[in-house]
């Protein structure tokens, strides 16, 4: 991808900043989730991927944007009202921590919250059973939990914090199990399967980057399938995009059908991951 082209996604993801009634993605009423694809947090991690540095003004302001919505508990209010669930404040503080935050004070006390309310298979969970409830619901919820490490792995010394081992193997276990499990049901199956950038949600690519971070998952055999599950779609060692989300579909970093150099970055990242 050129310079001109990369410009050009950034231009068009700038250009949908007061779509939601806000501005840098928020709706009127300061929703930071609100208005998918292009919401405040999913378009943060766009703008990163496309290498916008920390420093520019439109990162600084988004940055400072979610960053309003910290709690003093570690949590992040994302909607106006109701109740605050852990994926919600896992996604603002991931989006953050991969702006250049994790070192951040307020930053450091959301990790704290994680420990403390980590459930006792090893993951985090939301408690919304909008499937109703069933033994499969008794589980954690994978993608928060994946979200939540994925924040984790910019957290210096996060390697030392056993307590993330648990969640590891939870995801581990999950590549096993395959079913839907947690109160959210997420399973994995042909969707999951296939190659999804930019990272938005629970998916091939997106389990195996974030795991790679981790030691315990390095070195064990139900991680290694899965890398190899990946490693056999890609085409002369670049990831080919097989999923994006119809309104990204335009822009050039993520194209359908097409090797990505953003998302081939991100699967180096892997392989040297597994060089330590």
């Amino acid at each position: 991808m050129t310079q001109q082209e990369r410009q050009a996604d950034i231009e068009a993801i700038l250009s949908h900043r007061r779509d939601n009634g806000g501005d840098f993605w928020a709706t009127a009423d300061g929703r930071l989730l609100k208005g998918a694809p292009f919401s405040t947090i999913e378009c943060a991690g766009y703008l990163v991927e496309l290498g916008l540095p920390p420093e520019d003004p439109v990162m600084l302001a988004t940055a400072e944007r979610i960053l309003q919505a910290w709690r003093e508990d570690g949590r992040f209010r994302v909607y106006p009202q109701g109740v605050i669930y852990p994926c919600q404040t896992a996604h603002a503080a991931s989006a953050l921590c991969r702006m250049g935050y994790a070192s951040d004070a307020r930053l450091q006390k959301t990790f704290e919250y994680f420990l403390d309310i980590q459930y006792h298979d090893g993951g985090w969970r939301c408690g919304k059973f909008s499937f109703g409830r069933g033994p499969e619901t008794e589980y954690s919820d994978p993608f928060p939990t994946l979200t939540v490490l994925d924040a984790f792995r910019f957290l210096e010394g996060y390697e030392s914090i056993q307590l993330l081992d648990r969640a590891v193997e939870f995801l581990l276990f999950h590549w096993t199990v395959r079913r839907p499990i947690g109160p959210c049901h997420y399973g994995i199956g042909t969707l999951f399967m296939q190659v999804e950038y930019p990272f938005r949600g629970y998916n091939l690519f997106h389990y195996v980057h974030t795991l790679s971070h981790y030691r315990r998952a390095r070195e064990d055999p139900r991680f290694q399938q899965a890398f190899e599950t990946l490693r056999q779609k890609t085409v002369d060692g670049q990831i080919v995009v097989q999923r994006v989300v119809p309104k990204l579909a335009k822009l050039n970093f993520c194209k359908k059908g097409q090797p990505s150099d953003a998302a081939t970055q991100r699967y180096r990242e892997i392989l040297e991951n597994l060089e330590k």
